[in-house]
């Protein structure tokens, strides 16, 4: 039985503050059996006061400038202070926001009507996505906390932006991924026929290594998502606008937003950087540039512009970014969407907009690769746990970790990079009772290059060609450390972060898809994190399960069925069935990278806190490999996709909007799944046990057989997940000295795409050292 209803997501960031609070404060930049109440272990539970429980929809810094009371409290402290998406409208204070919908209706007339009579105005209505961006009255948001089909309400923030040495340190370079790779040609796997989204500052189409063996681009589309009408605070207007394939309408939209001849559309440089990274080729280069081959240097590339040539722009716009790949992915084959943009949340990963956006994404077949963030350190170079960004704190999506490789091409010596965001994750809700439930996710999924990689710079102009914004601040920092002659349009420069290494992922992906099409993105996730290797230092919550390791995935990837997706789409795969392709066995669970040998970890992590492990994750049928399926601690959601139909509209290819179902009865995985999780024990961080075990060590004894083997399965019972995953004791852990977040709390209202821009002046900024995401380690 399944309790159904209909919902909308949208594209959240938190407003930062002061760097003294950020630990305190709680506010863009990614398991013998016992109800799990408590997600990742943590004890969640909190008292909470009377506005929280009333407020619960509100975003919190949406709720301390519109709630009369928290507005005098600042101003008493002096705290108060404007933010871009509030202001005084002929005496009236009116914020713009982002509304996300539960209404059956995916056109939202009854809540559109309702805003504009009661004075606010309708600026967009983000299609599939079941959310509007409006400017309403500060009065009017009470009221729309108080409506039934209102999910949550959110300001509409500022983002801004987070052979081959990449090829042979990820693995692209081993037999069965691209043999006799050199910089002017190779054979092999290189992401032919995927798609992949960029949703960044944009892509300059005429560099060099976006080119096609033949010299023509890659670039198959490129569209700017920035919408200067969002600042337009007129009231009682409504400029949302219909989707339907073929109308006036969208038609209109899609030529507003072309932006197909701009050669030179990032002028900022951090989108160039990102998607060269995933996909660039150096074919073209002078012999003296050096061979920057990306991971998939086939893969088409779509760039969608959602930050400004100065690196910011809003959630609204970034929501329309997701929509409109969503809404294109299966005209286009776009199977990779790349967010080196991470918003900073408190939100739950249940109601966070961009974590609803994401989940979308991947219930229509999209493998979301986001960036886990920059702030692993303290301003004091103290550790941090709990600043994941979002939407990395999503389960759904591949939340990526950043790896120091030290320049080589060995991986012996590779470590996690000391900047790299770590978990669990601390976005909360406040359930009915009032009580705060922590998320506490693992996170991040796995870790791959992210310091010092050098890929394509920017430029644009005229005949006489300027260097991005970026490498125009940064010259010592991006573009000396190359040490090479530069030339226009093949020009490089150096950037780290872990929006660095999330591309790295999405390229892997690109090419994982491209060996074996049938694959959907929750199995894209646990391949990569099964044949992940385990780095020597670094625990569950700082590697995850381990460093990329493309050609161990490739080689499990071959080993299944190419028919997984439209099975699982058609209904006809059951629990348990054979996903082994026809004369195929199980993989040797071995790889070996620049001479180097490894064992995989052949950990997988999911229900959030869950460890799972053993060859019948893969060999057969997972119902959790459903990407429609969400699961994580006793929650387990269905999204279920519906395509625009009709006269002249090719069937199932233009997304309308998702159906959300609560399933009361669900198998997640069958008999023969091993459980890790009882291996690694209670978390202590002193101990190194739990969620603090070093994922070398857990790897090890999956070696050699051990873990608790399911002998009936995993299934969803009455809505209830009989099973408990990581358990760990908050209080201990503080006690044990650990620097624990409150959720990823930035300052100055900015959404901190993922940390560069930090690090901008070269120092310590927001309570954070993000110095080694600007100059490496």
């Amino acid at each position: 039985m399944v309790s159904t209803h209909r919902f909308v997501v949208l594209i959240e960031r938190s407003a930062q503050l002061p760097a003294a609070q950020w630990l305190r404060a709680g506010a863009l930049t990614l398991m013998g059996l016992s109800l799990l109440v408590a997600g990742f272990g943590l004890s969640d539970a909190s008292a909470q006061g009377p506005w929280q429980r009333k407020h619960a929809k509100i975003a919190q810094d949406l709720h301390d400038a519109t709630d009369d009371d928290a507005v005098a409290a600042r101003a008493a402290r002096g705290e108060r202070r404007a933010q871009r998406w509030e202001r005084q409208v002929r005496g009236v204070r009116v914020v713009n926001a982002i509304v996300v919908s539960n209404a059956r209706d995916p056109e939202l007339t009854e809540l559109r009507n309702f805003i504009t009579r009661n004075g606010g105005s309708v600026q967009v209505r983000h299609g599939a996505l079941r959310a509007l961006t409006v400017n309403v009255p500060a009065r009017l948001v009470k009221r729309l906390v108080e409506r039934d089909d209102v999910v949550s309400v959110s300001p509409n923030r500022d983002i801004v932006r987070t052979a081959s040495t990449l090829e042979a340190v990820t693995g692209a370079l081993s037999p069965n991924v691209r043999a006799n790779s050199t910089k002017f040609g190779y054979s092999g796997l290189d992401g032919s026929g995927i798609g992949i989204a960029v949703l960044d500052s944009g892509v300059m189409k005429a560099h060099y290594a976006f080119n096609n063996a033949t010299g023509g681009t890659r670039v198959a589309r490129s569209v700017n998502m920035l919408n200067a009408r969002l600042a337009d605070f007129q009231a009682g207007t409504d400029l949302s606008k219909t989707l339907r394939p073929g109308s006036t309408q969208q038609t209109g939209f899609e030529a507003a937003i072309a932006n197909d001849n701009n050669f030179y559309a990032d002028q900022y440089g951090h989108g160039t950087h990102v998607a060269a990274v995933a996909a660039g080729r150096a074919q073209f280069y002078r012999s003296t540039t050096p061979d920057t081959t990306g991971v998939a240097p086939n893969a088409t590339l779509y760039d969608v512009k959602v930050l400004s040539d100065a690196g910011t722009g809003t959630v609204s716009d970034a929501l329309e970014g997701i929509a409109w790949v969503i809404y294109h992915a299966r005209a286009y084959n776009i199977r990779v969407m790349n967010l080196s943009i991470a918003a900073a949340s408190t939100e739950s990963w249940q109601t966070d907009p961009l974590c609803l956006a994401a989940r979308a994404a991947t219930a229509a077949g999209i493998t979301v690769v986001a960036a886990a963030g920059n702030f692993g350190l303290s301003s004091s170079g103290q550790a941090v746990h709990g600043t994941i960004g979002s939407p990395g704190i999503d389960p759904s999506v591949i939340t990526v970790g950043a790896v120091n490789f030290f320049g080589t091409n060995g991986r012996s010596d590779d470590r996690v990079a000391r900047f790299s965001s770590r978990g669990p994750t601390r976005g909360s809700r406040i359930d009915a009772a009032g009580v705060r439930r922590v998320d506490n996710l693992l996170k991040p999924d796995l870790v791959a290059p992210g310091n010092r990689i050098v890929s394509a710079a920017a430029t644009f102009g005229g005949s006489v060609q300027s260097w991005n914004r970026l490498a125009q601040n940064h010259y010592a920092n991006l573009v000396t450390p190359v040490g090479i002659s530069q030339f226009t349009p093949e020009t490089q420069m150096m950037m780290s972060g872990t929006s660095v290494a999330a591309p790295v992922v999405s390229g892997a992906v690109a090419v994982l898809l491209q060996a074996n099409p049938g694959l959907t993105p929750p199995l894209v996730k646990a391949i990569l994190q099964y044949t992940a290797e385990p780095l020597p230092e670094g625990n569950l919550l700082e590697q995850g399960a381990g460093n990329l390791n493309l050609t161990g995935a490739i080689a499990l990837a071959r080993a299944l069925r190419t028919d997984i997706a439209s099975a699982i789409e058609a209904g006809t795969l059951l629990p348990g069935a054979n996903l082994l392709a026809v004369g195929q066995a199980f993989p040797q669970q071995k790889s070996n990278i620049s001479g180097s040998g490894f064992d995989w970890s052949r950990i997988v992590y999911a229900g959030g806190n869950r460890l799972l492990t053993g060859t019948a994750l893969f060999s057969r049928y997972q119902p959790i490999w459903d990407p429609r399926l969400v699961w994580a601690g006793n929650t387990v959601q269905r999204q279920t996709p519906v395509y625009w139909s009709g006269t002249g509209i090719q069937p199932n290819t233009y997304l309308s909007h998702l159906v959300f179902s609560t399933p009361l009865s669900q198998t997640l995985l069958t008999s023969g799944v091993v459980r890790a999780e009882p291996l690694a024990g209670q978390s202590s961080m002193l101990a190194g046990t739990g969620a603090f075990i070093r994922t070398k060590d857990l790897s090890g004894w999956l070696a050699g057989g051990s873990g608790l083997t399911l002998t009936q399965g995993l299934v969803l019972a009455e809505g209830l997940v009989l099973a408990e995953g990581l358990v760990l004791a908050e209080g201990l852990v503080l006690a044990e000295g650990l620097v624990l977040a409150e959720g990823l709390v930035l300052a100055e209202g900015l959404v901190l795409a993922e940390g560069l821009v930090l690090a901008e002046s070269g120092g310590v900024r927001l309570g954070f050292d993000t110095q080694g995401a600007l100059q490496g380690e």
